[in-house]
């Protein structure tokens, strides 16, 4: 008897690749080119077929980030690259000292505050992990370690 496939959860719906590049871009406010500057320098890993690239709402919110940073903060990329790998997200966000003192990262600098309790932030602040730019972006690099794994094995196979 065939198992009947379940519909993917809302939060698993926002990873599904559906995108392509030039409706991202326009989506955006950028073009193409920019978008595949981003992939070569990392900052986003975007799905493939046959040679398309293909985006998700999540890959959208992180694109937008990344947009907000080069043109609101004036954050270079090789900066981006640099802050996303040393800087706690309190930094980033430009959290007040009072929602600090109630974030359990804060409290806790060496794991994020969604490993330790995602609940704190949302109550505290109103937001939620998966808005945060820190979040995203660490889920996009264990998102493209994981494809590569993928087409490593596929390889070897």
């Amino acid at each position: 008897m065939a198992k009947i496939k379940q519909e993917p959860s809302d939060e698993e719906k926002k990873d599904i690749p559906l995108y392509p590049i030039g409706i991202v871009a326009e989506l955006v406010g950028t073009t193409d080119q920019t978008l595949r500057l981003y992939e070569k320098h990392g900052l986003i890993t975007p799905a493939r077929r046959n040679k398309n690239r293909y985006y998700s709402e999540n890959d959208i919110k992180w694109i937008r980030c990344i947009r907000e940073l080069i043109h609101t903060k004036k954050i270079s990329i090789q900066g981006i690259k640099k802050l996303l790998e040393y800087a706690p997200c309190w930094e980033l966000t430009g959290c007040t000292e009072e929602r600090k003192k109630s974030c359990s990262s804060y409290i806790d600098k060496t794991r994020p505050c969604w490993e330790l309790n995602r609940r704190i932030c949302a109550r505290d602040s109103g937001k939620i992990c998966e808005d945060c730019v820190v979040y995203i972006s660490k889920h996009q690099g264990a998102k493209a370690k994981e494809k590569e794994k993928e087409e490593a094995l596929k390889k070897q196979a």
